[in-house]
C-alpha cells in the first residue's frame, strides 16, 4: 500500500508564504514525476508545478516566479514553496506522484489534499 501524506497548509495573509510538504510512504521501487495540483471551489483541478526524477521543473503561468517545487529523492518527498501569495491561490492543494512499484508496476497516487487559504 502506497500513500502520499501532505502537510503545511493553512491560513495566510496576502503577500505571505507557506511551504507544503508531501511524503510518499510504502514500498516503492521508483518515483518518477511528482506534482502539485490545486482545486478551488467551483473550478477544475489544475496543475500548479511538477518536477521529474531528474529535477526538471514546470510551473503554471499564474505561479511562475512565486512558487518553487523541489524534491528529496532519498526520502521520497516533494515540497512546494509558495511566496507572495494572493487570494486567488486559495484552494485545496493535492500532491500527485507517478510511481513504479516493485515488479515494475506503474501507479498513479494522490494525496488527501491540504487547504491553503489566502485572506486578510
Amino acid at each position: 500500500q502506497v500513500q502520499l501524506v501532505e502537510s503545511g497548509g493553512g491560513l495566510v495573509q496576502p503577500g505571505g508564504s507557506l511551504r507544503l510538504s508531501c511524503a510518499a510512504l510504502g514500498t516503492i521501487a521508483r518515483i518518477n514525476a511528482m506534482d502539485w495540483y490545486r482545486q478551488a471551489p467551483g473550478k477544475q483541478r489544475e496543475l500548479v508545478a511538477g518536477i521529474t526524477s531528474g529535477g526538471t521543473t514546470n510551473y503554471a503561468d499564474s505561479v511562475k516566479g512565486r512558487f518553487t517545487i523541489s524534491r528529496d529523492n532519498a526520502y521520497y518527498r516533494v515540497y512546494l514553496e509558495m511566496n507572495s501569495l494572493k487570494p486567488e491561490d486559495t484552494a485545496v492543494y493535492y500532491c500527485h506522484a507517478a510511481l513504479t512499484l516493485p515488479g515494475g508496476i506503474p501507479r498513479d497516487t494522490w494525496g488527501q489534499g491540504t487547504q491553503v487559504t489566502v485572506s486578510s
